[in-house]
């Protein structure tokens, strides 16, 4: 496997299982320094490498009337800020290629949309700023369809990337997660992340907005890791309920160590 390296933290092969996680969008400068001085002080207890993640712009809501968060310019400002005062890794996706060489200056991972993974131009946009590169399976597409999808970002010299597995369509407002794609994905040489959050969402199961069933991030995450993977990618919140976007699908501050202290042992087992 090509081992992917983002400062001390590398991924694949026998390296420890990685955390991706925070808000799913930023609601303010205050609360998004807040999650991620708190994630990484759970991380660090239970010694699992950490990057944080937010979105400044969450371009693919189904209602006109979600809320998107700040904006590029504001938005990156505030994940510069994280990145700076709370000493992490950041990660956010990204929805124009337009948008792609301020990114590129601020991000440590450019998240490639699941709706927009097949989008030729973004792709390339992405994996030419030399950024590590984490593509997003779109839920409908099966694991072997991604490999076309790696080419591209290859092309650009970049091999820099993840990939993620974040759910499949399974009849109408609902998904599904075929663990065999973690294997299959993982065969093509790069490393393997699972969104256990995205993976209950069920999409537009609130008619104008996505709904969720939280309840089983934690089954989903340590099967995860049971099959292999080479990180958890989830989104938590301080008070799910009342969060302005993925609310549903959002686990609580409080449930997040002791599911690392499950997953972290599984891991050992499964890869000493």
């Amino acid at each position: 496997m090509h081992q992917v390296n983002l400062g001390n933290i590398k991924f694949g092969d026998k390296s420890p299982l990685v955390l991706i996680a925070g808000p799913c969008v930023i609601e303010s400068e205050s609360s998004s320094l807040a999650a991620a001085r708190r994630i990484k002080e759970i991380a660090a207890r239970q010694g699992v490498p950490f990057i944080f993640k937010s979105s400044f712009d969450k371009a693919n809501r189904l209602s006109s009337d979600s809320y998107r968060g700040p904006g590029l310019k504001k938005g990156l400002a505030i994940l510069k800020k994280i990145k700076q005062q709370v000493k992490v890794p950041i990660l956010s996706d990204v929805h124009c290629v337009k948008d792609m060489p301020e990114a590129g200056k601020v991000l440590d991972i450019i998240q490639i949309p699941a709706f927009l993974c097949r989008q030729t131009d973004i792709v390339l946009a992405a994996g030419l700023t030399g950024k590590v590169v984490n593509i997003k399976k779109g839920q409908f597409l099966a694991p072997w369809d991604i490999l076309p999808i790696i080419k591209k970002v290859e092309s650009t010299g970049n091999r820099r990337i993840l990939i993620t597995e974040r759910g499949v369509c399974f009849g109408y407002n609902n998904l599904v997660t075929d663990f065999r794609s973690l294997k299959i994905m993982r065969d093509f040489g790069y490393p393997v992340i699972y969104d256990a959050t995205h993976s209950v969402q069920l999409p537009g199961g609130k008619g104008v907005c996505s709904g969720g069933q939280s309840e089983f991030v934690p089954g989903l995450s340590r099967s995860a890791v049971a099959f292999g993977c080479d990180g958890l990618f989830l989104e938590v919140h301080n008070d799910p309920k009342n969060a302005p976007c993925d609310g549903a699908n959002m686990i609580d501050f409080k449930e997040l160590e002791n599911l690392l202290k499950q997953v972290k042992k599984i891991r050992q087992v499964v890869r000493p």
